[in-house]
């Protein structure tokens, strides 16, 4: 079950282009600047979320084009096709709307047919940026298996945000009103909690099970930033009202939550290891959870320019371990060179200027 084909309309610097009879592996080569990146962008788009780069969406639509976008793939699911697409209207340019077999459809429902995962050069400083990337990594993990949990964070979102502007008001907040908005910061809030502790067990589990080498193996906890429990959290937040007050925003519950990193072996802070131990750790994790997701659920792992930054050995090692998983692979790269262990079993284009041209 995977991704047959995909096509971009005014993406990017894509006018239009198709990938049609798309295999296990996808090889898009093409110098730098070619568009191969944003084919990637466009797939991360067929799931919920602001997609791979998180870019506003009016960066998206092409230079010179309508003003819109669209991205479509025809999803293989057994002996049937499952037609995906998002689109962005040039008459409402500030709204990405889906599509599933035709009819319109929430953008959380785009989570149910399809898990999106991805690795990116930008996220080589996944450990030692702040924790709001991390916080982000993580929720793309929980969100591939549970779509669900998008639900629960855009409801998070718009009451964190409602409390911290009642809490930056000079005048004191009716107490009802901000219990009412602490009640639902704490339902939404407990259930992000009680998925994002879920998912770093499992996938702490799975991880004991992997060696040592050719990949770091990481160590991982998580500080939730508040309970699990939504009546303890909601007590917590009424609690908390003073200092929050004083800060002029809330300063405990999940949108506080890290994901704590360590490199096995070592006990070392991720964020202190070599470049290289890091970019191994985050395979490790991403390979890890490919490997929880079940197996009647299509996944699609986008990895952008990884080979070029593994040596021979890790790189072979990379390409085994996506073989024995169940996701269909994407990947980018300048050259040919990298590629040449699955060359031979993968559908390969090659990427100018934003035109496509199949070689394999």
């Amino acid at each position: 079950m995977a991704l047959a084909s995909l096509t971009l309309s005014d993406f990017r610097n894509h006018a239009h282009s198709e990938f049609a009879d798309a295999r296990r592996f996808n090889l898009l080569l093409g110098e730098n600047g070619a568009g191969k990146t944003n084919a990637l962008e466009a797939i991360s788009l067929l799931s919920p979320g602001r997609g791979m780069r998180r870019a506003a969406l009016g960066e998206m639509a092409r230079d010179g084009g309508t003003g819109g976008l669209a991205v479509g793939a025809d999803l293989r699911v057994g002996d049937d096709i499952v037609r995906l697409g998002t689109r962005i209207d040039p008459a409402r340019p500030g709204r990405r709307t889906a599509r599933i077999n035709g009819a319109d459809a929430p953008l959380a429902r785009l989570g149910e047919w399809l898990g999106v995962l991805w690795l990116t050069p930008a996220m080589d400083r996944l450990f030692t940026e702040s924790p709001g990337g991390r916080r982000r990594f993580l929720d793309r993990l929980v969100l591939a298996l549970e779509p669900g949990h998008a639900h629960h964070a855009t409801r998070y979102e718009t009451a964190l945000r409602e409390r911290n502007r009642l809490l930056a008001d000079d005048a004191l907040p009716d107490p009802v009103w901000m219990a009412g908005i602490e009640a639902q910061l704490a339902e939404h809030g407990a259930a992000m909690n009680f998925s994002r502790a879920a998912l770093v067990g499992r996938l702490s589990r799975a991880l004991a099970q992997l060696p040592e080498e050719p990949f770091a193996r990481p160590d991982i906890a998580l500080d939730q930033g508040g309970s699990d429990d939504a009546d303890a959290l909601r007590e917590a937040l009424a609690a908390h009202r003073p200092r929050d007050r004083s800060a002029g925003r809330t300063l405990i519950g999940p949108h506080r939550a890290d994901l704590l990193v360590h490199m096995a072996g070592k006990d070392r802070p991720a964020g202190d290891c070599s470049t290289g131990e890091q970019k191994a750790m985050l395979i490790a994790l991403v390979l890890a959870h490919a490997g929880l997701m079940p197996k009647d659920r299509p996944l699609v792992l986008l990895l952008d320019e990884v080979a070029a930054h593994l040596d021979p050995e890790r790189r072979a090692a990379l390409f085994d371990r996506l073989r024995d998983g169940q996701a269909q692979v994407w990947l980018t790269g300048t050259e040919r060179a990298p590629f040449a262990e699955i060359e031979a079993e993968a559908a390969r284009w090659d990427v100018s200027a934003g035109s496509v041209e199949r070689r394999s």
